[in-house]
């Protein structure tokens, strides 16, 4: 392919070593986002950093900072950092909105779930990598800066190595470049045998479903998508409203309150200041390794229920942690430690539930369940959802603490309750189908999923060659002429009250009812 330079990755691989190869780099984004999401706590807690800046003192009982000049803080922050947190949160956020949605349109639907997965493996194993980093001689200022300035190494990895990636096939068929689409998507599935014509058949369904949603939608801004505005049968602002809603509840079922009033629970539990920080760190050593289980589990039993068994076992150990820190807080100093230790305990559950479970899937599903035309976009939505929920929570969390207590875990106890008729009813399952089968499963004008099944499977029957032409292994349509093989003839539609008619309008034109035409 002269399009594609001679140096890119995509003529060296294929299939599984490609695959890995995009993986590796997708995950290289994430470790930064974790790595940033996890330094700036280090620094401003920082013994050196709290000395040289003057807004605090440090108290050797406690081991902690104490800041005395709160509006001297504030300022430094403001002059110091602030500029380069603005310019590295536009560059996180468009990281975080272009990486899943590059590696989803990449992998295999069959092992979607588990491709992503590991990215965020990468990520939290970037929270640890920042955390870590602050062990040592605490009055050193070289234990805060070289975190800080270890974070562009990442950056300017990224940068090199991702020249000599492919693009994503299915940006390149929304961008009319499908010679270059059809080539890197034979690369990733194969390109002799039945791995060829399997590749072909998911070329021309991309190419179909593209062609189908430019008919049915009008170009769409993000004002339009999150209102729905002339997205027709796509329903493009109840899948904003879904992944934006998620991002917000994955903040409030508790880990962001974990992550605050942990140390105090630690404190309670009789952990001495010295050895509060390597509690913390053992703590989010487990919630890196627990994220392996989602890399085993997330494509066998689907985002659904990975959300459900997550809630419950959330919502259990929350509830318990904020009881038995109570128990312990009114315990005398001699039978502390029983009801405390077991409080600990409860927090890493907690922490190991999240990462086996929330943690991936509210930011695999935004890039999944979006149409080709606006996936990128739909994928940012989520990120706004995020960035909404850890922000709100960021701030409120402090406030909560200090009027409730331990009491809060209870609210985010309800929270985790709360998810679980929520997912149920308005989340469609996406496991184990493909991209461009979304548009039939939010075909349905009911939020319900019970309908949207019910619509999916009712498309299914009108519509076969559709969904199914990459898992038979052969395509429906003819590479050569672009038109529809097989028997079955009539309008594409994506309303289940349009009735096919062979011998109306031919038999390779496709509909939907509520285009732009109409």
């Amino acid at each position: 392919m002269d399009q594609i330079s001679k140096y890119n990755l995509v003529h060296r691989y294929e299939k599984r070593a490609l695959l890995i190869a995009i993986n590796c780099v997708a995950g290289l984004s994430i470790f930064f986002f974790g790595y940033d999401q996890g330094v700036m706590g280090g620094v401003n807690t920082s013994h050196s950093y709290v000395d040289i800046m003057s807004f605090g003192h440090w108290d050797d009982a406690t081991g902690q900072a104490v800041i005395d000049k709160p509006t001297l803080q504030g300022a430094i922050n403001a002059v110091y950092y602030l500029p380069a947190r603005v310019f590295t949160g536009i560059g996180t956020g468009i990281l975080n909105a272009i990486t899943p949605v590059w590696a989803t349109e990449t992998a295999e639907y069959t092992s979607r779930g588990q491709f992503v997965s590991i990215e965020f493996t990468l990520n939290i194993f970037g929270v640890v990598a920042a955390g870590t980093s602050f062990y040592g001689d605490g009055t050193s200022s070289f234990i805060w800066r070289f975190p800080i300035a270890f974070q562009i190494v990442p950056l300017i990895c990224l940068f090199i190595v991702v020249w000599f990636m492919p693009e994503s096939p299915r940006w390149l068929v929304k961008a009319g470049r499908e010679q270059e689409a059809r080539y890197i998507l034979g690369r990733l599935r194969g390109e002799s045998g039945e791995d060829a014509s399997r590749a072909e058949a998911e070329f021309q369904d991309i190419r179909n479903t593209c062609a189908l949603e430019r008919q049915t939608a009008k170009p769409q801004s993000y004002f339009a998508m999150f209102f729905g505005i002339g997205s027709g049968k796509l329903h493009t602002g109840r899948r904003v409203q879904l992944v934006v809603w998620l991002q917000i509840m994955q903040e409030w079922i508790g880990i962001a309150g974990i992550t605050i009033y942990g140390p105090t629970i630690f404190s309670l539990a009789g952990v001495s200041a010295k050895d509060r920080l390597w509690v913390s760190g053992l703590n989010d050593i487990t919630y890196m390794f627990s994220t392996l289980i989602c890399v085993f589990t997330l494509d066998r039993i689907g985002r659904r229920w990975t959300l459900y068994w997550g809630s419950i076992g959330q919502g259990i150990s929350i509830i318990l942690a904020g009881v038995l820190s109570r128990v312990t807080a009114d315990a005398s100093p001699g039978n502390a430690a029983g009801p405390g230790g077991a409080a600990i305990f409860f927090v890493f559950l907690f922490t190991a539930i999240f990462g086996a479970t929330w943690l991936t899937v509210p930011w695999l599903y935004p890039a999944e369940i979006f149409s080709l035309e606006i996936r990128a976009k739909g994928n940012a939505w989520g990120v706004v959802g995020w960035s909404i929920g850890n922000g709100w929570l960021g701030l409120l969390c402090p406030v909560m603490f200090a009027a409730l207590g331990e009491k809060t875990f209870y609210i985010f106890g309800a929270c985790n309750v709360i998810t679980i008729p929520m997912v149920w009813a308005l989340y469609p399952e996406t496991n184990q189908r493909t991209l461009e089968e979304m548009d039939l499963v939010f075909a349905s004008d009911s939020i319900w999923t019970w309908e949207a099944e019910k619509n999916y499977k009712l498309l299914v029957e009108q519509n076969p060659e559709l969904v199914q032409a990459a898992r038979r292994g052969h395509s429906v349509v003819d590479p050569e002429t672009g038109m529809r093989l097989g028997s079955v003839g009539g309008v594409m539609s994506l309303d289940t009250r349009q009735t096919r008619n062979s011998g109306e309008k031919g038999s390779g034109e496709m509909r939907m009812l509520g285009s732009k035409d109409e």
